[in-house]
């Protein structure tokens, strides 16, 4: 049996850093690296996961070209069951271009592509039913699949006695953020979105009016990503901030969906919640010191080490 399916967004990831300031028309600027890389909700969880020891399917969408390609090669190349993957001849494999600053930062230019077209009909429902875990990966940039399309695949998880977790992705574009995502909260075990998209969702400041609000609707875990603040877990007995681990940062792509899949192998592991956000926390600090959505993340022995340590050395 599959440990987790992750079923969302993938994508084409061109870095280019440093990239301070944006040339003005008709000019050029000059930056020292350009990488390509796997990206997407999806496949950054699936091989991060994979790296840790998990059994990894990939259920998403790409078009008929070489970024097409790319993206199932390496998804292999990474011991993940990318079978499930559909090819579209028409539309292209979604593209991004990262420009990340000196500091870490990043700016995005995105193209959907077969992102903006995947729907129920691209998913075999037995894909789902054989696994442990269901992750939905990138809801907000999959708008044939948002609302109650994903509501759908998370109960059909659901009758299979399959756990469900799901992680929004930010999109400035959307003006409906609540009612996207209202018909799914009531299927998902682990809610997982980062405190942009939260606040997004719910019309609240504080994390922990957001977290308050989510839980309402929410039977499941609630967990608000803070960034380099941490991570709020909010159950049914437990609200609690989980500091995150002081490490040096040089890009911060895809520390986000680093963190979900910590938190997901803790829960593989029969982990309490806040031992599998430390975990998260731990798979995040690794992510963000090197280029790239899963280029940093370390297996799950050095990453236990690496939180043995922290501890040893702040006890």
């Amino acid at each position: 049996m599959t440990d987790v399916v992750c079923l969302g967004i993938l994508v084409a990831d061109v870095m280019g850093k440093p990239i301070d300031t944006i040339p003005a028309e008709n000019r050029l600027a000059l930056f020292e690296k350009m990488e390509l890389h796997i990206g997407g909700c999806a496949a950054n969880t699936g091989i991060a996961l994979t790296r840790l020891g998990a059994r990894v399917r990939v259920v998403g969408k790409v078009g008929a070209d070489g970024f097409g390609d790319f993206i199932l090669n390496t998804l292999k190349e990474n011991n993940i069951d990318a079978n499930w993957v559909v090819r579209d001849p028409e539309a292209g494999t979604p593209f991004t271009f990262a420009m990340i600053s000196s500091k870490g930062k990043r700016r995005f230019l995105h193209c959907l592509g077969t992102n903006a077209t995947f729907n129920l009909s691209d998913i075999d429902l037995r894909s789902i039913r054989s696994t442990r875990i269901l992750h939905i990966a990138g809801t907000y940039l999959m708008p044939r699949l948002d609302g109650e399309g994903t509501a759908q695949v998370l109960r059909e998880a659901k009758r299979a006695g399959v756990k469900t977790s799901l992680d929004t992705a930010y999109n400035d574009q959307i003006q409906n953020w609540e009612r996207i995502i209202t018909p799914s909260l009531p299927y998902i075990d682990y809610f997982l979105p980062s405190v942009e998209e939260a606040q997004k969702i719910t019309g609240e400041t504080s994390p922990e009016r957001m977290a308050a609000v989510l839980k309402d609707i929410c039977p499941g875990v609630v967990g608000i990503k803070l960034g380099p603040k941490g991570f709020l877990l909010k159950t049914d007995r437990i609200e609690k901030v989980i500091p995150p681990y002081e490490v040096r940062v040089i890009d911060t792509s895809g520390a986000g969906d680093a963190f979900v899949a910590g938190f997901l192998r803790g829960v593989l592991e029969g982990w309490d919640f806040e031992e599998c956000a430390r975990l998260g926390n731990a798979v995040a600090s690794f992510c963000i010191r090197a280029i790239g959505c899963t280029a940093g993340v370390r297996p799950l022995g050095e990453t236990l080490e690496f939180m043995r340590k922290k501890v040893a050395t702040t006890s």
